[in-house]
């Protein structure tokens, strides 16, 4: 392998992180120094993009390098097909082993195995069921509602160190205890800035980075790329001490919300407004409850980071391992009068990316920041480079980020990003009535202009240059510049989605190698040719090495172009 790649690659992705609560995003109050300190060592991606809001169809673009309408995983409870390559798939052949510790979200396509005739507990079996890793510790956490593992290792070892109960996870790394003793769930957003029951040590963040570390003593000279995958700082939103203590509401950001919004909202905008989690966050108080406990296992990540990176340091592996930071998608937080992540704004799309490549070539862009729009497809393609890997652009829809990382970029760099959302499963789509087919909606951005695209209602339209807040919805707007941006961005989203992306087993190279129709007639099918001679003076120009060499085809070729005709058998 060449002296100028990674040996290695960590993935870590954190669940909910939104990119404005980490100091080196520009939080006043969270510090992140372990993560500023990886950013000081290579690139911050500053407009970087998920493909879906949600955590298992944006995963799923992450691990196979393709948007949601080509992958079919839109929402969390939707298999990825059995057969989608990914990135283990991808990485394998070249010798890496693809590694998972903590969380994908994935849901396996039994059914799909189940028609292939694939045992689900054998080696093919289990990688698709794991989004092409191979599970070193596979952890979604909610237990035991993720449909994974209801009693996973994680519930094991709290049970071993004096953690007891039926549901440990719930009743100890997610609960709390109020003044009079009385046991409180952590998944009541009220009690998200009392402190969780479990020590710091044996929760659910510093767990999973030993385990990470466990991983990589056992992994030998083998290289290996190891996805890391906290389920922290989505909810519950509940940390324990030190950190519990570490904030209160005056450290938060404050809310981004107008009632302007409110005043004349989109439909399906209006439909997310009423979601039970939108109602409650809009309440007074809520998001000053939650806002400690979101902020204290961000810092508490971090505070692994620095345990983590010091563990690589110690090994020697800091030299050679490409470490990249990231997360599945933000959290609205109360923020435009939501809760979750339903919609596009820019808290729930836009998330932390940072890159650290250890190649001399990066040297060029350490410690700077990148405002190139990059999307979460562009890290299995960016992995595929890292190891000297054919670039696969019929089969994966992202771009290598290493020109970005080497501080060049590319002239045809994209000029937008594409978020895509199902919300058949949600009760927006009962409340206005569509039909799950209907039920979906497509965002473009260009770094200006946001356009969100629905069936059967109108699209939304924000302008980030003059409101960056995107509280005036410019949808419905006659004004010849909204008109015209509308149109421009409808064209571009159209395009997007006509481009050809299910030829998946023939790639491009390949197809404009070889010049088809005469190599189908190098193998003996004719189609067109008016007489022998036709196909005579054809032949002069055949290329020996394809089929026309082959003797079965030659001698067939040879005696329909004899002049004296093919023999008959009467």
């Amino acid at each position: 392998m060449s002296p100028r790649r990674a040996r290695n690659i960590l993935f870590i992705m954190c669940d909910q992180l939104r990119a404005d609560h980490l100091s080196c995003y520009g939080h006043p109050r969270l510090h992140t120094p372990h993560l500023d300190a990886l950013a000081a060592r290579g690139v911050i991606f500053d407009r970087a993009y998920v493909q879906s809001p949600v955590c298992g169809p944006s995963r799923m673009s992450y691990y196979t390098g393709r948007y949601v309408q080509c992958h079919g995983a839109s929402w969390n409870f939707v298999p990825l097909k059995a057969g989608e390559p990914t990135i283990g798939d991808h990485l394998r052949p070249l010798g890496v082993r693809s590694v998972l510790v903590g969380k994908t979200h994935m849901r396996a396509d039994l059914a799909g195995m189940s028609r292939l005739g694939i045992d689900p507990q054998s080696t093919v079996g289990v990688r698709i069921a794991e989004c092409g890793f191979d599970p070193y510790e596979r952890d979604d956490g909610i237990h035991p509602y993720s449909g994974h593992d209801p009693d996973p290792s994680y519930s094991d070892y709290l049970r071993a160190n004096g953690f007891d109960g039926e549901n440990p996870w719930e009743e100890w790394a997610n609960a709390t205890v109020d003044e009079e003793g009385r046991l409180r769930s952590g998944w009541f957003l009220k009690y998200s800035n009392r402190a969780a029951r479990i020590p710091d040590e044996h929760s659910e963040t510093p767990y999973i980075t030993r385990r990470a570390m466990d991983f990589i003593r056992e992994a030998g000279e083998q290289p290996w790329c190891l996805h890391l995958s906290y389920i922290k700082p989505h909810w519950p939103y509940i940390a324990p001490e030190p950190y519990a203590s570490m904030y209160g509401p005056e450290d938060a950001l404050p809310a981004v919300r107008s009632e302007r919004e409110r005043a004349d909202p989109h439909p399906v905008f209006r439909a997310m407004m009423n979601h039970r989690v939108s109602r409650t966050f809009s309440k007074e108080g809520v998001r000053e409850a939650v806002m400690p406990g979101y902020m204290a296992l961000i810092k508490q990540i971090d505070d692994q980071m620095g345990v983590l990176f010091a563990f690589l340091e110690e090994r020697g592996l800091m030299d050679e391992t490409m470490i990249v930071f990231c997360a599945d998608h933000g959290d609205y937080l109360g923020d435009h009068w939501m809760g979750e992540k339903d919609l596009f704004h820019e808290p729930v799309i836009r998330t932390p990316l940072i890159v650290y490549d250890p190649d001399p070539r990066a040297d060029a862009a350490r410690g700077t920041r990148c405002d190139a729009l990059v999307e979460a497809i562009d890290l299995a393609p960016t992995f595929l480079d890292v190891y000297g890997g054919t670039a696969l652009p019929h089969a994966m829809d992202g771009r290598s980020l290493r020109p970005l990382l080497f501080g060049r970029r590319p002239a045809d760099w994209r000029e937008h990003v594409v978020c895509e959302y199902d919300f058949s499963f949600q009760e927006s789509r009962i409340e206005l009535g569509v039909k799950p087919r209907d039920a979906w909606m497509r965002m473009i951005f260009d770094g200006r202009w946001k356009y969100v695209l629905f069936e059967h209602f109108r699209p939304m339209l924000f302008d980030l240059a003059a409101d960056p807040n995107e509280f005036e919805d410019l949808g419905a707007s006659g004004a010849p510049e909204h008109v015209a941006a509308r149109a421009r961005l409808h064209e571009a989203l159209f395009r997007w989605a006509r481009a050809p992306r299910q030829r998946t087993t023939v790639a491009d190279g390949t197809i404009e190698s070889v010049e088809v129709q005469p190599r189908i007639t190098e193998g003996g099918i004719l189609i067109g040719y008016w007489d022998e001679q036709d196909l005579a003076d054809a032949r002069r120009h055949f290329k020996p090495r394809f089929a026309s060499t082959n003797p079965l085809v030659k001698s067939t070729l040879d005696r329909l172009t004899s002049p004296q005709g093919a023999p008959t058998h009467e």
